[in-house]
Order: C-alpha cells, then sequence, then structure tokens
C-alpha cells in the first residue's frame, strides 16, 4: 500500500510581489503535486517549484507553473527531490496581487 499526504501549505492568502510559500519536508514522497487555487488576480503569477538542503536556502527545480493570470486551478509535478519543498515566484504588474491557496499532496 502506498503512502500518501495532503497538506494545505498556505489557505486564501494574500502575495504582493515575491511569493514564498511555507517549506514542507517531504524527503519520504516519491512524487509531489503543488495544487495553487487562485481566487483573485491582478497582474501576472510567474511561479515555479523550489528545492534546498537545509530549508534556508532555495534553489529552481525546473518545474514550472504556466503564466497565471486569471482564477482557477494549477498544477505542478515534482518526481526528483531531496528533502525540502517550496513554491517560489514574482506577482508582476502595476498594483498586482494574488489571493491563493497553495496545497501540497506527497505519494511514496
Amino acid at each position: 500500500m502506498r503512502h500518501f499526504h495532503a497538506s494545505a501549505v498556505e489557505r486564501r492568502k494574500y502575495f504582493k510581489g515575491t511569493v514564498s510559500s511555507h517549506p514542507m519536508e517531504a524527503g519520504w514522497a516519491g512524487e509531489a503535486i503543488f495544487f495553487l487555487i487562485i481566487e483573485e488576480v491582478k497582474g501576472i503569477l510567474n511561479a515555479g517549484v523550489e528545492i534546498s538542503a537545509d530549508g534556508i536556502n532555495w534553489i529552481k527545480e525546473g518545474a514550472v507553473f504556466p503564466l497565471i493570470d486569471k482564477p482557477g486551478h494549477y498544477f505542478c509535478k515534482v518526481s526528483h527531490f531531496g528533502n525540502w519543498l517550496r513554491v517560489s515566484g514574482e506577482v508582476e504588474g502595476e498594483d498586482a496581487e494574488i489571493k491563493v491557496s497553495i496545497h501540497l499532496h506527497l505519494k511514496a
């Protein structure tokens, strides 16, 4: 039987400028899916997944979300990572802001 964990990383949070989700330890998992539920967006969100060896210093993993300019549900899959994962990006544009929930699903 496979192990599964779902976590609400951020709930209905407003971001301006830099978006950085709460970091999550996921070293036991073999695959991860980040879900973004965008409720409000003014501007464009350019975001992707970051990994870390220590939960402090971050590196772009390479998996990215499509450019987000409207409310909706979005996801990004990751299958090769160490222990720490997070979503990071920029909200760009004049008076840019988003309201987002971020969920992480892990499976071993």
